[in-house]
């Protein structure tokens, strides 16, 4: 009963970014200019494809939903830690980590099946390009959307439910910037092996999958690019997919190698360092990656920056 008393009124102490750092200023105004950059890239990506009618195709509906998520993600993470520098506190109430947590992992889970399905949908646009508009209709594209974004939700609620009904005892403190799901487990005093094994599992459905569907689909794109006739619409091929392979490369690496490889193999500044690159820096780097090497985005950038 004490054990239950504790886990419902405790606090969490987040021991921030890199503690012990010298120079944390710095590093904070970093976050802080990359959080600016990140919503302000999202928000203009999704004002662009919303308002320009040459941008209104699946996949750049599915890249608004990427950006919007990228807006979420980061945002559960970021402004959190800059409120405790600037307050000088390092304090996060148990509702206030445990709705982190879930917003967090919930966000994760929804960018795989995306990244996913906007591989699914360039596949069959270069695959299969003559039943592409039947395929891929307003009706499949939102049912994608509502499938990433609840297939997130559930996943998250069942992990976050589950680790925040372990009991705590002795130390408060969460060796990373946010509560981040193994960070908190590690805090139990009960055995949870048995639920990283879970956990493990889970990864291999929300991680390992979606990384080899992906791979399988590019692997067909890259053979029905090979014998693409024109040279104009195989360097078009190229050029959306390499975008696309980019970011997935870029968000599944860290995040395969935290949740897929066993935590005795790694420590936790790797784990903090590579939450870091997925949970900050790519939300930053996919609207510049999706403008700068995507020609339809970056013509339909300069006619609208030209209209103002």
């Amino acid at each position: 009963m004490g054990r239950e008393n504790e886990t419902s009124i405790v606090d969490f102490v987040l021991l921030g970014l890199f503690p012990g750092t010298r120079h944390v200023e710095f590093l904070i105004c970093t976050i802080l200019l990359v959080y600016v950059v990140a919503i302000t890239g999202n928000t203009i990506l999704i004002l662009l494809l919303s308002l320009e009618p040459q941008l209104h195709s699946p996949m750049y509906f599915l890249l608004s939903q990427l950006s919007l998520m990228d807006i979420f993600l980061i945002s559960m993470t970021v402004p959190k830690m800059l409120t405790n520098f600037f307050s000088g506190t390092s304090d996060i109430s148990y509702t206030g980590c445990g709705i982190q947590m879930y917003l967090h992992s919930a966000l994760g889970g929804s960018e795989c099946i995306l990244l996913t399905l906007m591989a699914y949908d360039r596949y069959i646009a270069i695959c299969n390009p003559l039943r592409y508009v039947v395929i891929m209709n307003s009706e499949v594209c939102l049912q994608m959307a509502v499938m990433s974004w609840l297939g997130g939700a559930f996943n998250s609620l069942v992990q976050t439910t589950y680790t925040m009904h372990f009991p705590r005892c002795g130390s408060r403190k969460v060796h990373h910037f946010f509560c981040e799901l193994q960070a908190v487990l590690k805090l139990s005093c009960e055995d949870t092996s048995t639920y990283n094994k879970v956990v493990f599992v889970i990864g291999i459905i929300f991680l390992l999958t979606p990384f080899g569907l992906i791979l399988t689909s590019y692997i067909f794109i890259f053979l029905s690019v090979v014998h693409l006739n024109s040279s104009k619409a195989r360097n078009k091929a190229l050029a959306t997919c390499s975008s696309h392979l980019m970011v997935v490369f870029l968000y599944f690496g860290p995040t395969m190698f935290i949740y897929m490889i066993p935590s005795s193999l790694h420590t936790a500044e790797q784990d903090e360092g590579l939450s870091v690159f997925y949970t900050i820096l790519t939300p930053m780097m996919n609207p510049l990656i999706y403008s700068l090497r995507n020609r339809e985005v970056g013509e339909a950038l300069q006619k609208i920056l030209g209209k103002a």
